[in-house]
């Protein structure tokens, strides 16, 4: 298992670790996405948010998929803790479109994963009820997780709980908040931040919103288009915890600007 240095030389495992991916439809003749290469570390006490941009089509969601074990490659390696998922790997993910199951409550969706794993009843909804007080759901457990008896806000946080509960030190998001208003949006950012800062979580986020990319990530990947693959990676040097003002800083908009003019340049590959 390969090891990074972090700072004052401290060698850290790999969390994930995607090698040589390649995907095709048609038995090589087309790539979908090729010599396709991820390495996220395991940061103690900080962990990592790491942001994936690009086009529209670029594999995006495909890769969250692989690492979610939703969906095989077609070659190349996908390793979490240095070893290949799985049936006993549990990784959620929080999708754009609301993805909880409207005939059970909010307290039911969010210990689900629970359920599955065969936690007793009095258990299972004590620690969901932990989840549901973090994000803000407090009274709402008994409420039936549909639209619009819940709002798409509340929607997205019944799913972020339900990721939590099921395993807190990986958390996958596939544009959880671009079916939302901007006040909402807003919101639910706040949250994922309390919530990075709390578990120490590596977070793995797709967006197309470069502002947000820049104010939640501290690593930027974006990808080209089809034979997709990683090609510029931005470091993003802003202190953490993150608060709302820095988003009215001169350097925050410097780095808005440099990511935006990436991907225009990575548009025309």
């Amino acid at each position: 298992m390969k090891k990074v240095v972090f700072q004052d030389n401290v060698t850290l495992d790999n969390i994930i670790e995607l090698k040589g991916i390649g995907q095709s439809y048609d038995g090589g003749n087309h790539w979908i996405i090729k010599d396709f290469d991820l390495l996220i570390e395991d940061k103690p006490a900080q962990g990592q948010f790491v942001v994936l941009l690009g086009m529209s089509g670029s594999g995006k969601s495909t890769v969250l998929r692989y690492i979610s074990g939703l969906q095989k490659p077609t070659e190349g390696q996908v390793l979490i803790k240095g070893k290949p998922i799985d049936d006993k790997t549990h990784i959620s993910m929080v999708f754009q479109q609301y993805s909880s199951l409207p005939w059970m409550t909010v307290l039911d969706n969010v210990g689900l994963s629970l359920r599955y794993q065969g936690v007793a009843k009095k258990e299972r909804d004590e620690r969901a009820m932990e989840m549901i007080k973090l994000v803000g759901l407090d009274g709402q457990e008994q409420k039936y997780a549909m639209y619009p008896t819940l709002s798409g806000g509340q929607l997205q946080r019944v799913a972020i709980a339900r990721s939590l509960l099921a395993n807190p030190e990986i958390l996958l998001m596939d544009e959880p908040f671009g079916a939302l208003d901007i006040k909402t949006r807003i919101q639910m950012q706040e949250l994922l931040l309390d919530i990075w800062d709390k578990f120490h979580s590596t977070i793995l986020f797709v967006t197309h919103d470069i502002s947000e990319a820049v104010y939640l990530g501290d690593d930027i990947f974006i990808m080209k288009s089809a034979p997709s693959c990683i090609v510029e990676h931005i470091p993003v040097d802003l202190p953490i915890p993150r608060k709302r003002d820095i988003k009215r800083d001169h350097y925050f908009m410097e780095l808005v600007h440099e990511v935006e003019d990436l991907m225009i340049k990575v548009s025309t590959y």
